[in-house]
C-alpha cells in the first residue's frame, strides 16, 4: 500500500520476502527507492493515481537488488476510503516458481531421453570396439594398425561420454550429514586450485539441522558449481557460499513448510541469456574445452537428493540456488 505521495504505508510478509525489506524498514520511504530503474513501473502508478483507472500487466521483469531480476504479474488500484487520503493497492504475483517448475519438468523428459539415448548408443560402441580389436588382431602392417587404434580410442571415449551423460551408478548412500561440512571441504578442494585473487567466503547460518542426503554426492554437485565460477572468472573475484532457512517452497508440484536454501554467488561476467534456459541440458557449453554436464549432472545428483536448483544471472552477478526440503530429516 502506496500513500498519495507512492510512500509505502504497509506491506505484507510474502512483499517483504519478495523485496528483501522489512515492514519497518519500508514504512514511509519512497516505493521507488525500492525498485531503482523501473522507469515503466512508475508511470504506471501515476497514470493510475492521474486517472483512477485499474492497470493489470502479465509477466513484468523487475530488477530487486537483492534478488536479481524477477518475473511477475502486476496489478495497480486507486482505493479511496472515505473521509481518508486516497492509497495506492499494487499487487506482484511472483511467477518465477512456475517458470521453473515448468523448466524442471521438461528437464526432466529431456533427462529420460538423453538417458535412453546414451544406452542405445553405448551398446553398439561396445561391438564396434571388439570388431576393432579382432581386425588388429588378423593385421601385419603397424600403419593399418594405427587406424584400429584410432577406432579403439575413439570408441573408448564416447563411452566414458555415454557413462558421464548416464550418471553415477551407485545408489545414493543417505546419512545425517550437515551441509556446512560439505561446502567446507567443497572450500578446501578449490582453494588448492586457485591462488589469493579468488576470495571464496562463508557466509552460514547455524541454526540449519543436519539432513538425510548423500555427503559425497553433494560435495560433486557443488564443486561443479563452483569451479564453473572459477572458470567463467578466470579464477579472479569473489564467491559467496551463503546457507539461509528457506520456508514454504514448491519442488516438483509438492508444497514443503520448511527447508534451506544455499546460494553460490559469484560477480563474474555473467551467464549469456541465449544459455540461460539451456544451462542444465547435457552437452551444453560455452566453454571450447568443456562437455557440458557439469550442470546436468549436478542437477541429476540434487533430484536425487529431493532438492531443486535455480539460476539467476546477469553482469557482475550470479547466483545458483539450491533448495532442500527438511522432511528428509528423519531418514527413508
Amino acid at each position: 500500500m502506496l500513500d498519495e505521495n507512492l510512500c509505502v504505508k504497509f506491506i505484507n510478509a510474502a512483499a517483504e520476502v519478495l523485496f528483501d525489506i522489512s515492514q519497518r524498514q519500508a514504512e514511509l520511504i519512497p516505493f521507488q527507492t525500492i525498485l531503482l530503474g523501473e522507469h515503466e513501473l512508475f508511470v504506471s502508478l501515476q497514470h493510475v493515481k492521474q486517472t483512477g483507472q485499474a492497470f493489470i500487466e502479465r509477466d513484468v521483469k523487475l530488477f530487486v537488488p537483492s534478488n536479481g531480476e524477477i518475473l511477475v504479474d502486476c496489478v495497480i488500484k486507486l482505493i479511496e476510503a472515505e473521509g481518508k487520503s486516497p492509497c495506492m493497492l499494487l499487487e506482484f504475483t511472483q511467477l518465477d516458481t512456475q517458470h521453473r517448475m515448468s523448466r524442471d519438468e521438461s528437464l526432466h523428459a529431456q533427462q529420460q531421453v538423453v538417458r535412453g539415448l546414451a544406452h542405445e548408443i553405448k551398446n553398439p560402441l561396445g561391438g564396434l570396439r571388439g570388431a576393432a580389436q579382432l581386425l588388429e588382431r588378423q593385421l601385419d602392417s603397424d600403419e593399418l594398425k594405427e587406424y584400429t587404434g584410432i577406432i579403439i580410442s575413439e570408441a573408448d571415449r564416447l563411452q566414458n561420454l555415454m557413462s558421464n551423460m548416464l550418471g553415477p551408478h551407485q545408489k545414493t548412500k543417505n546419512n545425517l550429514i550437515n551441509i556446512h561440512e560439505v561446502l567446507q571441504r567443497v572450500r578446501q578442494l578449490v582453494m588448492a586450485e586457485v591462488d589469493e585473487r579468488l576470495v571464496l567466503i562463508g557466509d552460514y547460518d547455524p541454526s540449519i539441522p543436519e539432513f538425510y542426503a548423500d555427503f559425497d554426492q553433494l560435495v560433486q554437485v557443488f564443486l561443479n558449481i563452483v569451479r564453473n565460477a572459477v572458470q567463467a572468472m578466470n579464477g579472479v573475484g569473489n564467491i559467496i557460499l551463503r546457507t539461509r532457512i528457506q520456508r514454504h517452497f514448491i519442488i516438483e508440484n509438492q508444497n514443503h513448510r520448511v527447508g534451506f536454501k544455499i546460494d553460490v554467488e559469484d560477480n563474474g561476467p555473467g551467464i549469456p541469456k541465449s544459455m540461460q534456459e539451456s544451462m542444465f541440458y547435457p552437452l551444453v557449453t560455452s566453454r571450447a574445452e568443456g562437455t557440458g554436464l557439469g550442470l546436468y549432472l549436478s542437477e541429476n545428483l540434487i533430484h536425487r537428493n529431493h532438492g531443486a536448483i535455480s539460476c539467476l544471472s546477469r553482469p557482475g552477478r550470479t547466483v545458483f540456488s539450491v533448495i532442500f526440503p527438511l522432511e528428509y530429516m528423519g531418514g527413508e
